[in-house]
């Protein structure tokens, strides 16, 4: 199949995926019921979108399109409502989290979907470690070329959402020493990390795509599990990098926060002119955000010098006060201050396995955060 041409979407406006973890009320553990509650789900007016996922321990909710950070924030508010008393109703809890912190992935069951049993049965058992849990970003673009510019100007950027929504600390029971482990899992799929540098998307479809699908390699953008993929079919970017977070107020903070990020980008295009060299650092920080979150050091992709997170984190918000002004979006331009001060829900996660003395423990407090 010829790829699609690149729909047309408003400039700027965005819409959030949140793949979210079901768990066991008794054992703390992931709970394969994601068929019962989406059947329940489906026998009522949801206010959004709800689907399933790679495997029966995990849903995916989806926002309608948003220009501002109150419309973002009551929908999704609203969606993890009706999950909740969904989930109350059969006693299964929903929370956030890039991770589980001690499910086996050998128990997880896939999801009984074509596309999910082709995936499956391609990658075996790193399918069933795919049981991991992002929050997806879209952002309108008006044409293919202006996704590919953002796309490859936001690569510098790439390691704060990281950090600010790093979320997956512990895997199998174990600390491991990452603030966001969840992207080793995604890293092991074959066509994950960063997009080719091209900058037209005529190129892009004709060219690139035509030639992977001649492969065999691919059938569609699905099959591209890039850290910002373009989706021609909506007319957006989609930042894929992000943990889910525990609350939903991070969860809208985080879009509003790119969606500035792309405003000043867009403003200040001839500045922020990507080029090739710039992925010279990418694996590098990219690492460093996974690794040590907020208190990671980068290197600027054009200068070269050695950036705190925290500091370059710090310095992007005043550039983004005043687009977030004009977004009505400066309640997510405070929500990142302060999270960036204050330390990322890894470190929350980290507290509260020592306060509560379990890994049971962390998952408990991850369903309470997620009803606040």
């Amino acid at each position: 199949m010829t790829l699609a041409f690149f729909e047309t979407s408003q400039s700027l406006t965005m819409g959030v995926e949140l793949e979210l973890q079901l768990i066991s009320l008794s054992s703390f553990d992931l709970t394969a019921e994601s068929p019962d509650i989406l059947a329940l789900l489906q026998r009522q007016l949801f206010p959004g979108f709800v689907h399933p996922e790679i495997t029966k321990s995990m849903l995916e909710i989806a926002t309608d399109i948003h220009d501002n950070y109150q419309t973002l924030l009551d929908q999704l508010l609203n969606m993890r409502d009706k999950l909740i008393l969904a989930g109350d109703r059969l006693n299964i809890g929903v929370c956030g989290g890039g991770a589980h912190p001690f499910q086996d992935w050998s128990e997880r069951r896939i999801f009984s979907k074509p596309r999910f049993k082709e995936v499956s049965e391609l990658y075996g058992y790193l399918a069933k470690q795919f049981t991991v849990f992002g929050q997806h970003i879209h952002i309108g673009c008006t044409s293919g070329d202006e996704a590919l510019f953002l796309l490859h100007a936001m690569n510098r950027y790439v390691p704060h959402f990281i950090a600010l929504s790093a979320s997956s600390p512990f895997v199998q029971g174990k600390d491991t020493l990452f603030n966001s482990a969840r992207l080793n899992s995604v890293s092991a799929f074959p066509l994950s990390g960063r997009a080719p540098f091209i900058l037209s998307w005529d190129d892009f479809r004709e060219n690139y795509f035509t030639k992977m699908e001649h492969t065999g390699v691919i059938k569609s953008m699905k099959d591209f599990y890039w850290d910002i993929r373009p989706k021609p079919e909506f007319g957006t970017i989609e930042l894929r990098v992000c943990d889910t977070p525990l609350s939903i107020v991070r969860a809208t903070s985080l879009a509003c926060y790119m969606q500035a990020l792309c405003r000043y980008l867009l403003a200040n295009r001839e500045l922020c002119q990507p080029s090739e060299d710039d992925y010279l650092v990418y694996s590098y920080n990219r690492f460093q955000a996974c690794r040590f979150g907020l208190d990671g050091t980068i290197i600027h992709p054009k200068s070269h010098e050695q950036l705190s997170l925290r500091e370059d984190i710090l310095m992007t918000l005043r550039k983004l006060e005043p687009h977030a002004s004009i977004l009505q979006s400066l309640p997510a331009i405070e929500h990142i201050h302060q999270l960036n001060h204050c330390g990322s829900d890894a470190t929350y996660l980290r507290e509260e396995y020592i306060l509560r003395g379990s890994v049971e423990g962390m998952v408990d407090a991850s369903l309470e955060k997620f009803r606040k």
